[in-house]
């Protein structure tokens, strides 16, 4: 019988932060209430990597990360603290930034087809006869040559029997027999079995299959037996050996066949947890034949987010993007879904039009205007993939839409829709991973950034044109969950959301309180500005969002959104002009602007901090497993990646938590201050009583609020545990307080866990009951 988890708390295993490191924390996960601890991947990877997706030797735990020995003393540590254990994996690809110490990359550069790993990378071999391109040179090879800047090295080593060749950092090895060409550095080339490529040819002329735009992440074949039996071998030791309990399988969108895949898996583990982290678009649902028990839970933090945003504040902040638009010069704003077509088909066209090319080379008959139109399709596919032939419908209202966007080329568009719909052809079967890899940077690294007036909607597996959604439909949504899939995670925060929970708590104040907003962003920008509007709203949300923030940290966020963005900046081609400005907001805001943001912040902070702890409940009581991501039992104002990686002082949230407790028994409550402790008495009760009485989680049912600040309130029955908390708190306050606002109960006593009240039977005024805190758990007392 597979076993599965009730809640899950996530840590990033990291060099500075080994296994061993993890299993000093095990006794307080499991004090905090925790069911599982759930690890970030653990294989070998890239040396220096601070997270764990770039693995480069599947045979092994990475020693950085405490080794095999440490696995097993982390494991050793969290059984005895009563912990299952969930660990994340990367099937889709292998880190191949430093070549020599990528086993099987190593072995594929050096032997090629004769190589035992060539068939493993998933390279089209209809160019440059399957030699690998590798886009490594800091200008065309013409010019490297002439630099005299590639070094050759006869020097036999045991992975490299004929030498090496260099590019400055970058070490390759030399091909059998090879280094008899040392002295005619052309020749030498010709005979390898990769070619050397200036870095921006990796935009239209890579021949291997990667992880989005990333060169450095090379996609492999897991569809292939041999390919998934060896690089699945320790992971399946580790559910066989009983050092972890269950699977988190990253990025299954990359994969040829995610639903063979995970059949195959589940077949290998024998059934264990397995959870796919799969973001599905507003009304799209897990393929229902897959062997898995759910995603990761963005669709769960989506609907916990919206439910607690005004949406008729969002209208007056898109009044106020379309004003900053226009006094930077800007086009009137697009709608959403025209927006993110536009910047997905800027992705096809640029960064991702090597894999554009290689789909049209996998067609069986040559289309006149294919790449144009593969490009206009997939940028017009309304969610990440298909899983042929399931799916027909999305590719169907694509080409509808894309004909309908380029009628100059509905004969191309036309001559594509039949082979794009036939899983027998291998355009068909590549096809859904281009779309994944278009929607993910188009959408979530392209127009979150563009789409600038509440950054809580621009949150992964949002949709910005749903800004709110009622009470009403968020108990669907729960419903939906618990019939279908009661055992898939639920998030707050990850390490991939673009903003902590805490941030986008405090930021959905802004829906509430508009026009102040807008005119503290006129005195804001007065101080400092890019000039463009909509990103120095973006900017000025990120401080006050994440207030108190160093003026490096906003630099390193601004710098990233800007580049992200790609509208005044990018990555590849930085425009340091334009860049200077964004370095003046960051200065300001711990300068000149200061007393500006600090004193808004201390008008928001209160009911952010309302929308936190009602966040943090809905999750933790809601159908699903919930997961903790590491520190956010306490406030967490972190931003994207890296800024969600920053260590987590453990020993302090351990002595926390014992004084919370300590506190407890003597009647003292931790009042809603900047120490977080509030937020911890909320998320250690509710996983406590998750974990400790799961059978009191056995249905669900809107509760039932009445009165005149019912709108106020979300209340959920799960049986014999009634979960309330606030919603819009600012204008709740407005209206003078809950009045005579009520939850109707059965005819059974009650205990609130977070305060050790008891109500009796009945229905209890909810400025009783929410006197102390703006939520609260009720346990019938049965």
């Amino acid at each position: 019988m597979t076993r599965r988890p009730l809640s899950t708390y996530r840590l990033q295993i990291r060099p500075g932060f080994t296994l061993d490191d993890a299993a000093t924390v095990t006794r307080y996960l499991a004090d905090l209430g925790a069911s599982w601890a759930y690890l970030s991947p653990l294989l070998a990877a890239t040396p220096g990597s601070d997270h764990g997706y770039d693995v480069v030797d599947h045979s092994r735990v990475d020693d950085s990360r405490g080794g095999p020995e440490g696995l097993r003393r982390f494991a050793e540590a969290a059984r005895a603290a009563g912990l299952g254990i969930l660990a994340d994996i990367v099937p889709n690809h292998v880190g191949v930034a430093v070549p020599r110490d990528s086993l099987w990359w190593w072995d594929l550069l050096r032997l090629g087809p004769a190589s035992r790993y060539s068939s493993a990378f998933d390279v089209d071999d209809r160019v440059t006869q399957g030699r690998v391109r590798l886009p490594i040179l800091g200008a065309p090879l013409a010019e490297v040559l002439a630099a005299g800047q590639l070094v050759v090295d006869r020097t036999p080593a045991a992975d490299a029997p004929d030498g090496t060749l260099s590019y400055f950092d970058h070490v390759l090895p030399l091909s059998p027999g090879s280094a008899d060409h040392a002295d005619d550095v052309a020749a030498l080339l010709e005979a390898q079995h990769y070619e050397l490529r200036f870095w921006e040819d990796q935009n239209t002329d890579l021949n291997y299959r990667r992880f989005f735009a990333v060169s450095e992440l090379a996609g492999i074949r897991v569809e292939d037996p041999a390919v998934f039996e060896e690089s699945h071998r320790e992971i399946l030791r580790w559910i066989d050996e009983g050092l972890a309990d269950g699977l988190r399988v990253d990025h299954p969108d990359g994969l040829r066949d995610p639903g063979a895949y995970l059949e195959r898996l589940a077949e290998a583990t024998g059934g264990a947890y397995t959870l796919v982290e799969k973001i599905l678009e507003p009304g799209e649902e897990l393929p229902g034949w897959w062997r898995t028990d759910g995603t990761t839970g963005y669709d769960a933090l989506v609907e916990i987010d919206r439910v607690l945003i005004d949406g008729t504040g969002v209208r007056s902040l898109d009044a106020l993007d379309r004003k900053l638009r226009s006094g930077s010069g800007l086009p009137a704003p697009e709608s959403w879904h025209d927006l993110i077509h536009g910047t997905k088909r800027m992705i096809a066209d640029e960064l991702l039009q090597s894999e554009v090319r290689r789909l049209v080379r996998a067609l069986p008959t040559e289309i006149e205007g294919a790449a144009d139109a593969v490009s206009e399709i997939v940028a017009s596919f309304p969610v990440y993939r298909s899983y042929l032939p399931a799916g027909r419908e999305h590719l169907a209202h694509a080409i509808e839409d894309a004909a309908r966007r380029r009628p100059d080329l509905q004969d191309a568009i036309a001559a594509l829709a039949p082979l794009l719909a036939d899983p027998s052809l291998e355009v068909a079967q590549r096809f859904p991973q281009l779309s994944g890899a278009v929607m993910a940077k188009g959408v979530e690294d392209t127009a979150f950034y563009r789409l600038t007036r509440l950054g809580t909607l621009t949150e992964v597996g949002g949709d910005p044109s749903i800004d709110s959604i009622s009470v009403d439909d968020f108990h669907d949504a729960q419903r939906a969950r618990a019939t279908s899939w009661p055992h898939s995670l639920t998030a707050l925060s990850t390490h991939d959301t673009k903003r902590s929970e805490d941030v986008r708590a405090r930021l959905s104040v802004l829906a509430e309180v508009p026009e102040r907003w807008a005119e503290v962003l006129d005195d804001l920008r007065a101080i400092a500005s890019t000039g463009h509007g909509p990103l120095d709203a973006l900017l000025w949300q990120a401080a006050v969002g994440a207030w108190p923030i160093s003026t490096e940290r906003l630099h390193a966020y601004g710098l990233k959104a800007a580049r992200e963005a790609a509208e005044s900046t990018g990555w590849q081609h930085p425009d340091v002009e334009f860049e200077k400005g964004i370095a003046a907001v960051a200065e300001a805001a711990n300068g000149a602007a200061r007393e500006i943001v600090d004193g808004f912040v201390s008008e928001i902070v209160l009911p952010g901090r309302s929308n936190s702890l009602s966040a943090k409940l809905l999750q933790l009581a809601a159908p699903g497993v919930p997961d903790v991501y590491q520190g956010t039992e306490l406030w967490d104002h972190s931003l994207v990646d890296p800024d969600n990686r920053r260590p987590v002082d453990f020993a302090a949230r351990t002595e926390m938590l014992a004084r919370l407790d300590e506190d407890a028994t003597n009647g003292i409550l931790p009042p809603l201050d900047d120490s977080g402790l509030a937020k911890m008495l909320v998320t250690s009760r509710a996983l406590r009583v998750r974990r400790d009485h799961p059978e009191l989680y056995d249905g669900y049912r809107a509760g039932t609020v009445v009165g005149e600040a019912a709108e106020h309130a979300v209340a959920m029955d799960r049986g014999g545990v009634i979960a309330v908390a606030t919603r819009l708190p600012v204008g709740l306050a407005r209206r003078g307080g809950w009045g005579d606002t009520a939850l109707l109960r059965r005819e059974t006593p009650a205990v609130d866990v977070l305060t050790g009240r008891r109500f009796e039977a009945g229905s209890v005024r909810l400025d009783e009951l929410l006197d102390t805190y703006p939520v609260a758990l009720l346990v019938e007392q049965r």
